[in-house]
């Protein structure tokens, strides 16, 4: 399933939906926490990144796992190690930013304000993490394609 479509490897191809999708969800999410105003501009929008973001990634990341099978052979290289090295903390990272966000859209203005408030901290804070660990596995694949 994520090793080729149309004949292509799917890695190489549907890398750039993680890439473009997680940031746009931590900025997303950053601007729905600390611009109460645009909530009911973002909220939809918002929604629907914070689905397809980490869907993005999982798939980036499968389909890693299995160009790395059919490229390598088990014998990856020390660029290929270190670009792979990313992509579990960038799953985890971005799936949780995609739960806080759904949680600030649909939970927020039911509970106490503390409560939206450290929620909204949380996302901001995810949304770095998130957006270290993306820039970080771009750039390595990149640095492992294309070379330093």
């Amino acid at each position: 399933m994520f090793d080729e479509m149309f004949g292509l490897p799917v890695h190489p191809m549907l890398v750039h939906a993680a890439v473009v999708l997680t940031p746009l969800l931590g900025l997303l999410s950053i601007g729905y926490a600390v611009q109460p105003r645009f909530r009911a501009k973002l909220d939809w929008i918002l929604v629907l990144v914070a689905i397809g973001a980490p869907v993005a990634v999982f798939v980036a990341k499968e389909s890693g796992e299995s160009f790395e099978r059919n490229l390598f052979e088990g014998h990856p290289s020390a660029a290929v190690n270190a670009h792979e090295a990313f992509a579990n903390p960038l799953l985890l990272s971005t799936g949780a930013l995609g739960v806080v966000a759904l949680l600030l859209v649909f939970g927020a203005r039911r509970w106490p304000k503390a409560a939206g408030t450290a929620l909204s901290a949380v996302s901001v804070v995810l949304a770095v993490v998130a957006g270290y660990y993306v820039v970080r596995a771009g750039h390595s694949g990149a640095t492992a394609v294309w070379g330093s």
